[in-house]
C-alpha cells in the first residue's frame, strides 16, 4: 500500500480538500486498492472539528463527500509510515523539513504544487496554497483549482512509483 499525507495548518481547509481530492482522482484512476490517502494539520488547534463548511460546500459541488473528515495533527511516526508528505504551503514544507528525523523523511516532503505541471519552472517560494480560510468562497476555489492542477501529476508520479516496485516478469 502506497501512503500519502497532505499537511496544512489545522487540517480544515486545505490539507482534507487535497486529501479527497486525491483519493477519488485515485479511484477514478483504478488504484484505489494500492494508494490510500489522509491529511493532516501542523498545529493541533483545530483536531477533531469537521472540515470548514466552505471547503465542504466547494467539494460538494464536484460530488466529493467531506462529512466523514475530523482534523487532526500530524504524528513524527507518519514520516515513516507515509511514502509521500505533500505540504500545501511553504511554512508547513519547512516545518515539515524541519522536524524530519532523517534524510530519506526529508526526501518524502515535497510542496504539493511541485507535482503541477503547469508549475515546472516556478520557484519554490511560489508553489505555496495560501490560507482560504480567511477569505470568502472564491479563495475556497482558487484552493481548488490550485490542488486540481496537481493532482494528475501526483497521481502520474505515484503510477510510477508503484511501477517500479513491481519486479519485472521472468521471460525465459
Amino acid at each position: 500500500m502506497y501512503r500519502i499525507i497532505t499537511v496544512c495548518t489545522g487540517n480544515i481547509c486545505r490539507s482534507p480538500m487535497a486529501e479527497l481530492m486525491l483519493t477519488d482522482a485515485f479511484s477514478k484512476a483504478g488504484l484505489e486498492n494500492d494508494v490510500v490517502v489522509d491529511s493532516a494539520g501542523t498545529t493541533g488547534w483545530e483536531a477533531g472539528n469537521p472540515i470548514d463548511p466552505r471547503a465542504a460546500a466547494k467539494l460538494a459541488e464536484v460530488g466529493i463527500d467531506s462529512d466523514g473528515h475530523r482534523a487532526r495533527r500530524f504524528e513524527s511516526e507518519w514520516y515513516r509510515e507515509r511514502e509521500l508528505i505533500l505540504a500545501l504551503d511553504l511554512d508547513h514544507y519547512r516545518e515539515l523539513r524541519e522536524n524530519a528525523p532523517d534524510d530519506d523523511a526529508r526526501d518524502r516532503i515535497h510542496l504539493l504544487r511541485e507535482f503541477d505541471p503547469a508549475t515546472t519552472d516556478t520557484d519554490l517560494e511560489d508553489l505555496g496554497i495560501y490560507d482560504p480560510w480567511y477569505g470568502d468562497a472564491s479563495d475556497f476555489d482558487a484552493t481548488y483549482r490550485m490542488v486540481d492542477g496537481a493532482v494528475g501529476g501526483i497521481v502520474s508520479y505515484v503510477r510510477h512509483e508503484l511501477d517500479a516496485d513491481v519486479p519485472d516478469a521472468d521471460v525465459s
